[in-house]
């Protein structure tokens, strides 16, 4: 497909006549601190984004990738958290890709399962109104649920539609590492992938250009990453990049947050090894990690009062050089800016400060909160549960000291109060854990292999405790 008629496309002087005027409102617009108070990011600086080259076609990759898995929707701003439920609000979502475009952001990843499978349809509307050589696209082979050889092929064509183009230049194997109901991980990798002759259709489609470079992202079963590894160490495969999970948190820890799971510094290893440059998901840790206990904030706050405490996890997921670029949904604009004045340019960080951030994260992990990333893949529940919202909002309140455990605590009456009021602003009582039933339906979806029907039982019973104040 050729870039579009000039008269359907934004250049730099339209962008600024149609845009500009919005951006003096949205300039305004606060983010909440971690601690509580509200600050407003400064506009960012044009033409100071910083690249990497990718090593396999030359090109240009912004370390700040735009995630579109969490778009806004209508009406989010008045909703108790960022659930992108309700209608995609598309004139945002434009908006927001031209502001990327406009401060350096080149490469947009998508989904065919992100957003209710809204995600590639609005990311097509929104990146087709600007010449096509000026945007990546980064998108997947979700075949989750239907891994058939003609529902998998028909997911690849649909993605081209949907996102208006005749190439894709990043294109993954999504979710490898992953269980179903046999609990199986290779024979799943197996049926989605190998015995329906998928990466075989793919390799093809990357020899024909339709593929720029194909990767897989990673979740779950370390055997199966080391398995995909062997696959392209013995060409049976060829792997252009590869998707994982790389947080300050992660990197030595990821499995004392959950056995289930593979700390960063092997993944990252073993890439590097074999000379595959790494695109990287999670360096919030689904907000994680700019929502952190207070303390701990304090401390970023002391040692760099001017900088936010999502720029730190930001500056230490893009220093190693392997790294390609950082995928960060941005459901607000206020996220947008704070991020590209974190990477425009990028800080590299000092040895210290690595140092800091792994005293951090160490004292991080002794608040055993619940290792959800609010992807929301195991939703829709089949019950109406919010299971990420239950989730979130346990794991601020851990993280903020409302978790009370003694009613003899002097804490207790103001903390029980926090954690009850809180729990029924953020999620609706007919979508709260009490309605779990234990059906099981999102346990193989959960790329963080989290146990969801025992967690929600506790909350459950927790909550119970608290209302009946039995503790």
């Amino acid at each position: 497909m050729q870039d579009k008629k000039q008269s359907h496309i934004i250049n730099r002087r339209t962008f600024l006549k149609v845009f500009g005027a919005g951006t003096a409102a949205l300039t305004t617009a606060t983010i909440a601190g971690c601690d509580g108070s509200e600050t407003t990011p400064g506009e960012p600086p044009v033409g100071k984004m910083t690249y990497r080259i990718n090593p396999n076609t030359g090109e240009k990759v912004s370390i700040l990738g735009f995630g579109m898995m969490r778009l806004p929707s209508k009406g989010a701003r008045a909703s108790a958290r960022e659930n992108g439920d309700g209608e995609i609000d598309q004139e945002m979502v434009n908006r927001q890709v031209d502001y990327a475009l406009e401060h350096g952001v080149n490469l947009f990843d998508t989904s065919p399962m992100y957003c209710k499978g809204g995600s590639e349809h609005a990311t097509g509307i929104a990146l087709s109104r600007h010449p096509r050589h000026t945007y990546q696209i980064s998108t997947k082979m979700s075949n989750m649920h239907d891994y058939s050889r003609e529902a998998s092929i028909e997911m690849f064509n649909n993605s081209l539609k949907e996102l208006q183009t005749d190439y894709l230049d990043y294109y993954l194997l999504h979710n490898i590492g992953g269980s179903d109901d046999r609990d199986d991980p290779m024979a799943l990798f197996e049926d989605r992938f190998i015995n329906n002759g998928i990466l075989d259709f793919m390799l093809q489609k990357r020899k024909e250009g339709i593929v720029r470079n194909l990767g897989f992202s990673y979740h779950g079963d370390i055997s199966i990453f080391d398995h995909a590894l062997h696959l392209h160490d013995e060409g049976v495969a060829h792997w252009d990049f590869v998707l994982i999970e790389l947080n300050y948190l992660d990197w030595k820890h990821a499995r004392e947050v959950n056995e289930m799971n593979t700390n960063a510094e092997y993944l990252y290893g073993e890439l590097e090894k074999r000379n595959i440059p790494a695109l990287i998901m999670e360096p919030l840790l689904g907000g994680r990690l700019s929502n952190m206990p207070d303390k701990l904030v304090a401390r970023m706050k002391q040692r760099a009062p001017e900088k936010s405490v999502a720029s730190w996890a930001f500056r230490y997921a893009a220093t190693p050089k392997g790294v390609l670029s950082l995928l960060s949904g941005m459901t607000f604009m206020e996220h947008l800016k704070d991020n590209l004045n974190t990477l425009c340019p990028l800080v590299p960080l000092t040895d210290e400060e690595k140092k800091f951030l792994e005293d951090i994260a160490t004292e991080l992990i002794s608040y055993n909160t619940i290792p959800c990333n609010d992807c929301k893949y195991c939703m829709p529940c089949p019950y109406g549960l919010d299971i990420p919202g239950i989730f979130v909002h346990y794991n601020k309140c851990l993280s903020e000291g409302n978790v009370p455990q003694d009613s003899k605590s002097p804490e207790y009456q103001k903390a029980r109060r926090a954690f009850l009021v809180g729990y029924d602003r953020s999620v609706p009582k007919l979508r709260q854990a009490a309605h779990c039933i234990g059906c099981g339906q999102c346990l193989s979806t959960c790329p963080q292999r989290i146990m969801i029907p025992a967690q929600l039982q506790k909350i459950d019973k927790y909550v119970e405790q608290l209302r009946q104040e039995t503790l």
